[in-house]
């Protein structure tokens, strides 16, 4: 028959080498006394052994949003109740026992005792009702990492996330095996470590817990994507009002600032926005706001020198001198920087411009803006000192020049609307982040003044970071915001722009609230690095719709799609298309009429 003819040779041909146990299995296996190593990754299981009296719900949460491999087990195993009952009984009546005794032999009170009696009777009173059952209740925590040393690192914050908690874990010494098998989707608990819980202690385990930001003020702002919630939230509730944005062109960052401020004025807020596209006008014409117009031939001009009143907290000496530091500032960006020098020569020039015109800080607060001195002024003074002729020449070209109609002007702006724009898009693009810092310091002297609430909207922010002034200025009032009632929400597609300033990351870091809408895949590293992004929120953003993205508050941040009605929809629509055919039928209606 020959080597083939073997019947039982064939049959172990026959026979297949590998089957699906084989593929999904490690290939290899070693099992040390407190961890287990498959293949080349560490693992360690833990068990908990300890409770507190109270567990708040959704203790667990902490745990699951840890950003690392792990396996959760729950094991529950009904206990009967009327054992459970024999038994607290035969408790209640030790615990009073021992009360009683203490108070016949004149001992002062034990606490611990009267408590522990107290929570012995109402659980009992919840099991005769069967308000409650009894549970032997086993968790176990099986951790991944890719060495010793990192196994310990998590074992560490671990701990600490529990004990913070009163909950203490233990590992399973000599036990990795069965806690490791416990911990897989056998439903075979080979450990068998439980403490004895009833089902209000059992309910705080419910681990799919996602974060909730609905609160009885304030506006909605979209619809959470993890359970479908509305997103209710007053951002004046945080420690600072500040809030930042950041996504790429035309994935409804407007479209949302919009929607926040349609909603913030029927609620009673005023609103700021310094507009680099002018694309918030027809905002403005919808609820009857003002819109200034701020370039070189507008009829709209703002002062550099103007001053804040003095608040009834506030000395006029630092607020005359703070508003010196900040002009400095100024023409450092307007005279292409200063030497040390010149730092020191027009430090002194602009307190000497002031005094000319009797502003001092011996002088009457309420009488500064009465003759306020302009940009001339500045250079007339400059003219006369030894030592400045290079500045007052640079400065000629703001004061005589093409310039001088915008930057050489008493202002002649009334902020007296709840909605206030000053629109920058006709401003040169050198002159831009120079327009942008006098608004701005335009709008502090006015929040400063007078104490309302308000939100203030830079929109394109990355231009004022461009210049070390501009942005420390911008990082100063997302500072001092929350003193006077403001919320500075600031915007920007150019996150390398922005990251690139030193100011940048403090600036987020004091602002309480993010957004995060669709990013480019150039800047979604930095993204991830700055917000500290999961990979799978990484990938969220990258592939998110236009209009949705990840919302952060505090330290609670959710899954956000950003919806408005018909209404809102039809006054705050940024997309070209949709805003023709709204002028079309605006023009047909009037032709109508």
């Amino acid at each position: 028959m020959g080597f083939f003819g073997n019947k039982k040779v064939q049959k172990l041909y026959d026979q297949e080498v590998m089957d699906i146990k084989d593929i999904i299995a490690p290939a290899s296996i070693e099992i040390e006394q407190n961890h287990i190593l498959l293949e080349e990754k560490y693992t360690k299981t833990y068990f908990v052994f300890s409770y507190p009296r109270y567990l708040n719900m959704g203790w667990l949460s902490s745990i699951i949003n840890m950003d690392i491999p792990f396996d959760l087990s729950f094991f529950f195993h009904p206990v009967d109740t009327g054992t459970v009952l024999k038994q607290l009984s035969k408790s209640v009546t030790e615990v009073q026992s021992e009360i009683i005794e203490r108070q016949e032999k004149g001992l002062i009170r034990d606490p611990s005792l009267e408590t522990a009696f107290q929570d012995l009777e109402e659980l009992r009173d919840k099991l005769q009702t069967a308000q409650e059952k009894m549970f032997k209740f086993g968790l176990y925590i099986n951790i991944y990492a890719e060495d010793k040393k990192n196994l310990e690192l998590i074992e560490t914050n671990l701990r600490s996330l529990l004990e913070s908690r009163l909950i203490y874990i233990k590992p399973a010494l000599f036990q990795q095996q069965n806690g490791l098998v416990s911990c897989m989707p056998y439903c075979n608990d080979l450990l068998k470590i439980h403490n004895t819980l009833n089902t209000g202690a059992l309910a705080s385990l419910f681990p799919f817990i996602s974060f909730d930001l609905s609160s009885n003020e304030g506006i909605l702002y979209g619809i959470n994507k993890h359970n479908s919630s509305l997103i209710l939230f007053d951002r004046f509730s945080m420690e600072n009002a500040n809030m930042v944005i950041f996504a790429k062109s035309g994935s409804g960052k407007s479209y949302t600032v919009k929607l926040e401020i349609l909603r913030s004025l029927m609620m009673g807020t005023d609103c700021i926005i310094i507009d680099p596209e002018n694309e918030y006008k027809p905002l403005v014409e919808a609820v009857g706001g003002s819109f200034f117009h701020v370039s070189v031939s507008s009829e709209n001009h703002l002062n550099a020198f103007d001053l804040p009143t003095p608040m009834e907290d506030e000395s006029p000496e630092d607020v005359l001198r703070n508003n010196v530091i900040n002009l400095v500032g100024l023409m450092r960006i307007m005279l292409g920087g200063l030497t040390p020098e010149e730092d020191a020569i027009m430090d002194r020039a602009l307190t000497e411009t002031y005094a000319a015109k009797d502003i001092t800080p011996d002088s009457d607060p309420t009488n500064w803006n009465r003759d306020i001195p302009v940009l001339s002024d500045l250079e007339a003074v400059l003219e006369g000192m030894q030592g400045a002729e290079s500045l007052a020449e640079r400065l000629r070209k703001f004061t005589k020049g093409t310039f001088s109609s915008f930057f050489n002007s008493k202002s002649n702006i009334q902020m007296d609307t709840p909605l206030m724009v000053f629109g920058i898009r006709d401003m040169e693009d050198e002159l831009r982040p120079i327009a942008m810092f006098i608004v701005m310091r335009h709008i502090w002297n006015a929040v400063r003044t007078t104490f309302k609430r308000r939100i203030m909207v830079v929109d394109e922010a990355w231009w004022m970071m461009k210049e070390d002034n501009g942005a420390s200025f911008l990082f100063g009032m997302c500072k001092r915001a929350r003193k006077y009632w403001l919320g500075v929400t600031t915007i920007t597609q150019d996150v390398s722009d922005f990251m690139r300033s030193e100011y940048g990351k403090p600036i987020i870091t004091n602002s309480s609230i993010q957004l995060l809408l669709k990013q480019s895949p150039a800047t979604i590293d930095l993204i991830q690095e700055t917000f500290n992004l999961t990979d799978q929120e990484k990938y969220l953003l990258l592939e998110t719709p236009v209009g949705e993205g990840i919302f952060f508050a505090g330290q609670k941040h959710v899954a956000i799609s950003i919806v408005a009605s018909y209404a809102e929809h039809q006054i705050i629509t940024t997309n070209p298309e949709e805003i023709a055919k709204i002028r079309a039928q605006k023009k047909m209606i009037v032709q109508r009429e």
